[in-house]
């Protein structure tokens, strides 16, 4: 059986149990483009990601971008920039 991840939520809900290695791909891709661009909207992420990811990914790209992104925020990796529409994505520094 494959290994799972259950994802946290930054509002502290419940998170969705997920197959890791399909985490692990969202995952980087969210982490690398947020590194390359320094900060990206959302919308420009998701798009990036449907664009990249939809031909060799076995699973619901959009899905999986919104469930790994609110686990990421829930980590600390990354962060919404305060008072941006549509909310805009950086990595949060370490403090």
């Amino acid at each position: 059986m494959e290994e799972r991840i259950l994802t946290l939520h930054p509002q502290g809900k419940k998170g969705v149990n997920i197959l890791r290695r399909r985490y692990e791909v969202i995952k980087d891709f969210i982490l690398n483009t947020i590194e390359e661009h320094g900060e990206i909207s959302y919308e420009a992420l998701n798009d990036l990601a449907v664009e990249q990811l939809t031909p060799s990914f076995d699973g619901k790209v959009v899905w999986y971008i919104v469930s790994v992104k609110l686990d990421l925020e829930a980590r600390e990796i990354i962060e919404r920039i305060p008072k941006t529409s549509p909310h805009r994505l950086r990595l949060k520094t370490k403090s």
